[in-house]
């Protein structure tokens, strides 16, 4: 998107409102996937994998200068992929930490891993290196909300970021044919919405802001499930 597209889009929201942008995916998968929509690219390593200048020009500038203030976390998500083709977590936080400090300065980046072997340590340490935050994410390739937040704590003055995505034991394209048209609330999780409620209370109370960013496949509809959170807020 042109700085152009960003700046439409920020003069149709009020002061208070903040756009949360998700980044390329040529910038988070190390290896296409098989998959026909990769084309000729299927299955071949990415060279843009974590390469700070493609995003930087395409995306992360356009959107600082044409959301300005209004420009709130960008995220990084990183599908599933095979282990062996991030190196493990010592060699990806390596990768990560060089990766977000090349990124341009200013906004508050969020990293979404969606390989529960990245969860530790290694990845803690290069985001608290870069001033990046983790974005917790409910996925089944995912362990639960809370050891996510247990094993990747935020420091105090940087902003939640949840993305609530798909519910335990489904499959997307699955999810998308017992879900259409998405206009109510199908496989309800009070477990999860339990525990967002928590998350951003807690956040809240300690004076950061609090991201959360919900898809249809989450419990049927997004405009439902967040009604829903934000009546669990409100009690």
């Amino acid at each position: 998107m042109p700085r152009a597209a960003f700046a439409s889009l920020a003069a149709d929201v009020p002061d208070g409102f903040r756009f949360v942008v998700k980044a390329l995916e040529t910038a988070t998968v190390a290896v296409f996937p098989r998959h026909a929509r990769y084309g000729d690219q299927a299955g071949r390593p990415n060279p843009l994998f974590l390469d700070a200048a493609p995003v930087s020009a395409e995306l992360v500038r356009p959107a600082i200068g044409g959301l300005g203030s209004r420009l709130g976390p960008i995220v990084f998500q990183l599908p599933p992929q095979p282990p062996a083709n991030l190196g493990g977590p010592g060699r990806f936080a390596m990768r990560l930490r060089a990766f977000v400090r090349e990124l341009p300065s200013g906004p508050t980046y969020a990293v979404e891993v969606r390989n529960r072997e990245l969860v530790g340590p290694d990845l803690a340490r290069a985001l608290a290196d870069t001033g990046a935050v983790p974005c917790f994410t409910v996925h089944p390739s995912m362990s639960p909300l809370g050891e996510q937040a247990r094993a990747l704590t935020i420091p105090m003055e940087r902003p939640l970021v949840i993305r609530w995505m798909l519910g335990a034991g489904q499959e997307y394209e699955a999810a998308r044919a017992r879900y259409a048209p998405f206009d109510r609330v199908v496989d309800p999780d009070p477990t999860t919405r339990d525990a967002i409620r928590d998350l951003v209370r807690d956040a809240l109370a300690n004076g950061r802001a609090a991201f959360v960013i919900v898809n249809n496949k989450a419990e049927g509809s997004a405009p439902a499930s967040v009604v829903l959170l934000a009546r669990s807020l409100a009690s």
